[in-house]
């Protein structure tokens, strides 16, 4: 069963792709793919229908947590639900959740709902209401005396979600409350060396002067940097020396 796995990936990949390409993260542009790819027939094949279930649930799963970007992970939550209703199974194969993963599961509800993705919200809650998740300790099933050969799963990087934490952290309240407390201590620092020797005064520096702009530069150094990474990838490197 382990040979449909990456024919399976393919397909969901060049699902999510598409999906991507729309920049929606609404169901009904999700459907409209899902029927022009006819993926409804995933499931026509007939040899042992339980664990081919399982197995196209398993690669959806993956699309559905970290570390991929918001849009996709809604592609995965929607490829998912799809796969769940359209299983030929009865009755139907559960979507194996790890514990470890519910935290992230929540997270993503919150995320949509701040976000007003009400499709989205509205989904999940009609997995857990049709019960379609079963939460285990492990995300794969495991089996006894059984040697362990898939290898560790490639990441599609046009998935992932783009780090954007300097952006994030270094913002313009940041930048603001940053120069007042650098105009305090100047001023206080002023106002201590004119009761000091000069040899004296000119010790007293414990930050860098235009820490604030340097900062700030960096930050958008990296950001240019970064989208330019992501329009030309095979021809931008990144050396932080």
């Amino acid at each position: 069963m382990e040979s449909y796995r990456k024919p399976v990936k393919s397909d969901c990949e060049a699902l999510l792709s598409r999906f991507q390409q729309t920049q929606s993260v609404r169901f009904e542009v999700f459907s409209n793919i899902w029927k022009e790819m006819k993926f409804v027939h995933i499931f026509r094949q007939s040899h042992n229908k339980r664990a081919f279930c399982r197995l196209v649930l398993d690669v959806a799963y993956c699309y559905f947590m970290p570390p991929f970007s918001f849009q996709i992970r809604v592609g995965g939550l929607y490829l998912l639900y799809s796969f769940y209703h359209c299983q030929t199974t009865s009755p139907p194969e559960q979507i194996r959740v790890a514990l470890k993963d519910w935290e992230d599961v929540r997270n993503f509800e919150k995320e949509s709902l701040d976000a007003q993705h009400l499709d989205v919200a509205y989904i999940l809650q009609q997995l857990m209401t049709c019960k379609a998740f079963l939460f285990t300790a492990m995300p794969t099933l495991l089996h006894y005396s059984r040697k362990r050969t898939e290898e560790k799963p490639e990441l599609c990087d046009e998935f992932m979600e783009r780090p954007c934490r300097p952006q994030e952290l270094i913002n313009t309240q940041l930048s603001e409350e940053m120069s007042n407390i650098h105009e305090l201590y100047k001023n206080t620092k002023a106002s201590i060396s004119s009761q000091m020797s000069t040899a004296a005064a000119a010790s007293v520096s414990l930050i860098r002067g235009g820490i604030v702009l340097e900062l700030c530069s960096a930050v958008m150094e990296f950001y240019n940097w970064q989208q330019n990474r992501v329009s030309f990838p095979h021809l931008i490197t990144f050396n932080p020396y």
